[in-house]
This record gives C-alpha cells, structure tokens and sequence, in this order.
C-alpha cells in the first residue's frame, strides 16, 4: 500500500494538480423573468436533468425586534399545516400524489418554501401552495403543538456551546439590531398564539417583492401560466419587507465568556468584507479560501495539521442588505485557547502583510470555480442559487460573469483585498470557554477582554 504522500509525487517531483476542463464552470441556462399582476416575480428556466421541477419561493422577510423572530419561526412550522380547504394530511396526501413535497424555512432576511415535484404535477404542487398563501388555517393545536416543540428544540440548542457562542458573537457584532435573532429566543417563542401568527401572516406573506423561482423538466412559458392561474388570488395592498441594512461590524477587542467546566472553548471572530455586488467581491472570495475557506487553506494548515489545535477551522463569507463579513470559527481545548487564537491572528496579520503566493491563489480559484460548477449542475442547486440572488438584487447574469471575473483576478488584487479584509485590527469576536483555565493566557494576548 502506498502512503497519500507517495501517491501524491511522481519520479519528477509532486504530482501536478490539473487545471479546471475549459468550460467547466458551466454554462447558466436562459432565464425567463415574469412579474405578474400581483406582484410576485416569476423565474422560471429549463433544465430537463430529471424528470423534476425545483421550486423555491422567497419572501422578504425583514423585522425589527426578537419578537418578530419568535413569530416567525412559529409561522414557519405551521404554515404548510392545512387551509381552510384542507386540513395537514390532505396537504400531504396531494403533494404525494404528485410526487412533490414542500417545506419551510425562515431567518431575519425572508421566509423560504423549498419544494420538488414530478414535472408532470407541477400545477397540483401550485395549487397547494397558493392555498397554503392564502387560506393557511393556523388551527390552534397545530400552532399550540408546534410551539411546544419548536421550544424544546431551541432550549436544548440553546444549551449547546456552538450556540452559545453564536449568539454571544451576533450580539457582538450587531447588538439588538434584528439579524442577530437568526435563531429566536424560546422563552418568546413560548408565548407566541394563534392570533400573532394570523396578523404577521396577514401583513408580511404577500407576493409583491417576493419571488418564486421555478428549475426542471419545464417550459418556462407554461410554467410561468400555470404559476399565474394558481397564484392569482393571493393579492394585498402591501409590500414585502426587506431587512434593514445592520450596522458596520466594527473591530475592537474580543470578548471571552465564562462557561464553568468546559473542556473546549468556542472562538469566533468576524470582520467587514464586501458584498457580491461589489467589483473587489472576486478579490475577497479568493483571499478568503486562501486564508481558511477550504481545507487547503493556511488557518487549516497551521491550527490543524501543523499544530493539531482543532480538528475543524474555518472561515466563510456572510451576507445581509448592504453588509458582509468574513467569519472565522474553530474550537480547541481549553489548553489551547490562547495558543490557537494567537495563531489565527498571526495568519490574519501574516496575509495581509504578505502577499499570497500565485500557486496558492490559483489553488483557490480552481476551488472556486468548481465549487460554483458543482452548486450550479443540479436543478435543485441552480434554483437555490437563482433565489439566493434575488434576495441580494441579483440575477443569472452575475452566475454568467462571476466566473469570467475570478479568472482575471490577479495576485496583486488578492493581495489588496486580504490587507483590507484580513487586518486584524478590523476584526471583533468572542471566546466562549471555562475562564478559570483559559483567562491567563488570553489576557496575556492584549486582544481579549476577559467578561
């Protein structure tokens, strides 16, 4: 058996990895963009992979407090529950027998139905759809049955250091604006009645704003009639409402918490970056992946394989109206806390004072451009995709140039945006761990305020 090192290397030296096939990123299919009379903007494209429709409704979703969130979180559990016409299991008989399910998600930026379909019971899964949007019952033991188990769920996530930490960090960084309750407090969720949910299903389900992005085994013309004869009658005088823009993440020190006895701390650490919009954006995706976004990157290298710290580091973009950031997340053994830490401010400091070198941005790009191949090959990733971006104001031809952009991205750009967005002075965060152990050496940084 030969080793992964000598797989990896020829009688010539290391075994080169190859470039991406010309073309590989993948071609976006046309786009036919329709907004009907009532609002609701239609995207419907063929991509006849299977014999399946993708469906993705997005409604913007924007409040502006924690109670906000609890109610809809509670909306988004019993929305699908029956209508008038139907009750649950009549709404799940019908999508069976069409082969199609639908499902619910919801967070400070819109309220998502997710759903498949057999191509052929497309008009079937519309229907139940616009019923659910117009004549959602919210009966009261489903919503009293649903809190009661959306509160279990959120108190026993609430429990766990992850979250914890999550929620110390979007704290941190956006204090009481509403995207930090990307995950609501039980004890709100808890008293949440029937009522509420009716009158925030009244005022912010409305499909002038919204978008409903259809991918599959269609013709975009039919598709889009067939979406317009089902959702006809769902019509309001109001307008969807977008998240207010959060305030700048503003660098600063890090904040460590107590949590008595634990064994690992939680670190996390966030700083400004630039929106998909942004001309620089290809720049700051590269130095990203280059820092720690993929497992090839210089945080996993250093914190992982050189000194065994944690066995996961990582560092993603994330994205509201107007703002993104770049997180950094890992977590260690109480020991090495101030040790892991010191070594991803290093990094930070380290790339944003050196430029990258140019086999380690090609490395990345090569990550990116396949990673968008990959997400855009299915149709249940390009529907996603599509109607992410009409979230951000975005469309097909930001898939169509994207590509185009990372390519000509040069070092010297990637150099510039990892000395802005990598500076870790720009950078805030908190450090969740038993401050008994770990205060010590976190103080002896400089960069830690011990709670």
């Amino acid at each position: 058996m030969r080793s992964a090192e000598e797989i990896g290397r020829t009688a010539a030296g290391p075994r080169p990895v190859p470039g991406l096939v010309p073309g590989a990123q993948g071609k976006v299919p046309a786009v036919s963009r329709t907004v009907l009379d009532n609002g609701l903007t239609v995207l419907a494209v063929r991509k006849p992979r299977s014999p399946l429709v993708e469906v993705r409704l997005r409604v913007p979703f924007g409040g502006s407090s924690a109670v906000h969130a609890a109610r809809a979180e509670l909306l988004a559990a019993t929305l699908l529950l029956g209508t008038g016409q139907r009750d649950r299991r009549q709404v799940d008989a019908d999508l069976a027998a069409v082969g199609g399910h639908l499902d619910t998600g919801v967070d400070p930026q819109r309220l998502l139905v997710t759903g498949s379909v057999l191509a052929s019971g497309l008009p079937t899964l519309l229907e139940v759809l616009a019923d659910s949007l117009t004549g959602a019952a919210y009966r009261k033991d489903d919503v009293l049955g649903e809190r009661a188990r959306l509160v279990e769920h959120l108190m026993i996530s609430a429990a766990q250091p992850g979250s914890v930490a999550h929620r110390l960090l979007q704290r941190r960084r956006f204090g009481e604006h509403p995207a930090a309750w990307d995950v609501p407090d039980a004890e709100l969720v808890g008293h949440v009645g029937v009522a509420a949910v009716r009158g925030l299903h009244g005022r912010a389900v409305v499909p002038n704003g919204s978008t409903l992005t259809l991918v599959g085994d269609l013709s975009p013309g039919r598709a889009t009639a067939a979406a317009a004869r089902a959702l006809s009658g769902w019509t309001s005088d109001r307008s969807t409402r977008r998240l207010a823009p959060p305030p700048p993440i503003v660098g600063g020190p890090l904040l460590a918490e107590h949590r008595a006895g634990a064994v690992q701390s939680q670190v996390r650490l966030s700083g400004p970056a630039v929106p998909r919009s942004d001309p620089a954006y290809p720049a700051h995706q590269l130095a990203n992946l280059v820092y720690g976004g993929y497992f090839s990157s210089r945080l996993v290298e250093n914190l992982r394989e050189d000194k065994g710290f944690t066995y996961h580091a990582r560092s993603t973009m994330e994205f509201w109206p107007d703002r993104a950031a770049v997180t950094i997340s890992f977590d260690t053994a109480s020991s090495a806390t101030a040790p892991a830490l010191l070594e991803a401010q290093y990094e930070l400091g380290r790339l944003s004072l050196q430029p990258p070198t140019a086999a380690e941005v090609e490395s990345a790009r090569n990550y990116a451009l396949g990673t968008l191949a990959t997400s855009l090959a299915t149709q249940a990733g390009l529907a996603s995709m599509l109607s992410l971006l009409a979230g951000s104001g975005l469309d097909e031809g930001w898939l169509r140039d994207h590509p185009k952009r990372l390519a000509a991205t040069t070092v010297d750009e990637v150099a510039a945006a990892a000395a802005t967005m990598l500076a870790p002075a720009a950078f805030t965060g908190v450090i969740l761990g038993d401050m008994d152990v770990v205060a010590t050496g976190l103080r002896a940084l400089g960069t830690v305020e011990v709670a």
